[in-house]
C-alpha cells in the first residue's frame, strides 16, 4: 500500500494487525461517465466494460494488492466461499482467505459490507449483507467458515444506507423480530407509515450474539452522502463501490 493514502478511498479505523489490509472505495477516482461516475467497479450495471476494467486497474494501482480480487456474483444469499478457489465470479455473498495477496471483495450501493479478521492476522473475510442476507444469516455463515473463536475476531462495518434513510415494509421488520424480539429496537416508524431500519444496529446485534464484540465502523449513509457514494435507493441506475480485505 502506498504511504500516502488516496483521499477518495476509505481506510477502516480499527485495530487490525498490520498485515491485514482493507479499503472501501467511494464513487470518486475513476473514468466512468454518468450515472456511473466515476469509480464504478461493477460489470453488471450497464456501464462500459472498458471503463469498469480501467477503474479496477486504477484501484489496484492505488492500493497495491498483488492478485486480482475474488469478485463475486452476489445474490443476497448466505453462500460463503474460499477466495482461493475463485477463478471467475461465482454466486456467493461472502469470501474468506488465509492466503496472502488476494483480496476478498464485496460490492455495494446501500447494502452493508462487513469485513472480518482474526486478532492474530492469519485470516480475513468479507460479507455482503443486504437485509435479506442479514436476515438469512450471512454473517453467521461467514464467522462459521472462518473457524476462529468469535472472541478472536474483529469486524468493520463499511458504507451502507443509514438508519434515517432505510425505509422498509412490515415484512422486513417481522423477519428480524422473528429472529430476535430485541431487534425491534432497530426499527422506528417512518412518516410514510412504514419502518426505518438501522442495518448497522442489526448487524452489530448479530455479531454480538455470535460472540464478536470488537465491532467498528458504521458511521456512513450511502443514500444521504450523494457526492461521496453510489446509492441504488437514490438512483436505481448507478455504480457500485467495493470493500476489500486481504493479507499483505
Amino acid at each position: 500500500m502506498s504511504e500516502r493514502q488516496p483521499e477518495h478511498l476509505i481506510f477502516p479505523n480499527w485495530p487490525a494487525p498490520v498485515q491485514v489490509r482493507a479499503i472501501s472505495t467511494t464513487r470518486h477516482g475513476g473514468i466512468s461517465s454518468p450515472p456511473y461516475d466515476s469509480l464504478n467497479l461493477a460489470e453488471h450495471v450497464g456501464d462500459d466494460p472498458a471503463c469498469v476494467a480501467a477503474n479496477r486497474r486504477r484501484l489496484a494501482a492505488a492500493v497495491g494488492y498483488l492478485a486480482e480480487p475474488a469478485w463475486l456474483e452476489q445474490v443476497h444469499g448466505t453462500n460463503v466461499i474460499d477466495a482461493g478457489t475463485i477463478r471467475e465470479p461465482v454466486a456467493a455473498d461472502a469470501a474468506w482467505t488465509r492466503a496472502a495477496g488476494r483480496p476478498c471483495v464485496v460490492m455495494t450501493a446501500d447494502c452493508l459490507p462487513v469485513l472480518l479478521c482474526d486478532r492474530a492476522g492469519t485470516m480475513v473475510a468479507a460479507a455482503h449483507a443486504g437485509w435479506r442476507g442479514l436476515a438469512g444469516g450471512v454473517i453467521a455463515a461467514t464467522v462459521g467458515e472462518m473457524k476462529v473463536p468469535p472472541t478472536e475476531l474483529l469486524a468493520w462495518l463499511g458504507p451502507a444506507i443509514g438508519p434515517d434513510a432505510f425505509e422498509v415494509g412490515e415484512e422486513v421488520r417481522a423477519a428480524f423480530v422473528a429472529l430476535d424480539g430485541a431487534n425491534a429496537s432497530c426499527f422506528k416508524p417512518s412518516p410514510a407509515g412504514r419502518w426505518l431500519a438501522d442495518i448497522y444496529g442489526l448487524a452489530r446485534r448479530q455479531l454480538r450474539r455470535l460472540g464478536v464484540s470488537a465491532v467498528y465502523g458504521g458511521e456512513f449513509c450511502t443514500f444521504g452522502e450523494s457526492e461521496r457514494f453510489f446509492s441504488y435507493r437514490r438512483e436505481s441506475r448507478t455504480g457500485r463501490m467495493a470493500t476489500l480485505i486481504w493479507l499483505g
